[in-house]
């Protein structure tokens, strides 16, 4: 099948912290989507280091952790000539516009996040103006580059919902400005869980480090930890209600295998949950062995890694540069 030219491709954006570690959700769940994605849109993607602000860093972490974010990326398959793929500290127009948004939020609106209310609570030596402020600057980072869709997982939504919100209030009083992106959820990997508490998403600011699995950790750790995962006082390896566990291992094992549900219940039937968990374990160490191999190259070569930042921060600017000026214009500010 013929496909489209980049410039008629739809605009999608998405962006991760450079936390220093991607759990195998945030892989499974967003950075293979993102990949699949380069085929049939136009591609924006950053690591978003403004972001991480709002918790203090340890700056030399940061810098080794947003390089390390970059070299991960391009090493699940993120392709710098396809997608725009950069720094977002190096582009600054999302700082800029993020002012702008910020005299057409109300006050009220960003109040109601509930991740203000959850970081807020778990910091609370550090309940800071950018806290309570980040969701301006994410909805800069979508409206910069006329996103017409957004990556999310279900429980983003709302920050998206923000981000449609202030283009629609832009848009009522200036006149047509921003797409109003809309969430593209992906259907095909059911959401990663605690390995701990699998009534829970897995996050990697989980205190116990048992409940995530790191793509980085060593093949040993993870299948140490898919061992101690919480299953239940059954023993039938079935995908149904109440098996949140043995649920979430399964959604897991399908996707590193590239299998049904129904295959793996067959593959696991009349076996015990100690043989299912080792199995799952190995896989999951196994899908991602080449991945780590291919990050550890690419973090290596700083050149590489500059040359790609650069490139991608100039893409950048050259686009979100024409918003903002539009931005500027409409709201009366002189461009220069």
């Amino acid at each position: 099948m013929e496909q489209k030219p980049a410039e008629q491709k739809p605009v999608v954006f998405s962006g991760i912290q450079p936390t220093g570690v991607f759990t195998l959700g945030n892989y499974l769940g967003a950075l293979k989507n993102w990949v699949r994605l380069q085929d049939d849109y136009r591609c924006v993607y950053s690591v978003v280091d403004l972001h991480s602000l709002t918790v203090r860093q340890e700056p030399r972490e940061l810098r080794e952790n947003t390089l390390r974010s970059l070299a991960l990326l391009l090493a699940c398959g993120i392709d710098p000539e396809k997608s725009v793929l950069f720094i977002q500290s190096h582009v600054h127009t999302h700082a800029e516009l993020t002012w702008v948004l910020d005299c057409y939020i109300p006050f009220g609106e960003l109040g109601r996040m509930t991740q203000f209310k959850d970081k807020s609570g778990a910091h609370p030596e550090n309940i800071n103006a950018g806290l309570f402020n980040y969701p301006a600057l994410m909805a800069a980072d979508i409206l910069l580059y006329r996103a017409a869709s957004v990556p999310v997982g279900a429980d983003q939504k709302q920050h998206l919902e923000l981000s449609r919100n202030t283009a629609i209030r832009f848009n009522n009083i200036y006149g047509d400005t921003f797409p109003v992106p809309e969430p593209l959820i992906p259907k095909d990997t059911g959401r990663v869980m605690s390995l701990q508490e699998p009534t829970k998403k897995m996050s990697k600011s989980d205190i116990n480090p048992k409940a995530y699995v790191s793509v980085l950790d060593r093949p040993e750790t993870i299948i140490k930890k898919f061992k101690s995962a919480v299953t239940d006082s059954e023993t039938e390896v079935a995908f149904r209600e109440g098996k949140d566990g043995v649920n979430n291992l399964l959604i897991i094992y399908c996707a590193v295998e590239n299998l049904t549900i129904e295959q793996a219940e067959a593959e696991f039937a009349g076996k015990g949950y100690g043989e299912f968990k080792l199995r799952v374990g190995e896989a999951v160490a196994e899908h991602l062995r080449p991945l780590q191999e291919r990050c550890e190259r690419l973090y290596a070569d700083k050149a590489y890694l500059g040359e790609c930042y650069r490139k991608g921060a100039e893409k950048a600017l050259a686009i979100s540069k024409r918003t903002l000026e539009k931005v500027y214009k409409k709201v009366g500010l002189i461009v220069p």
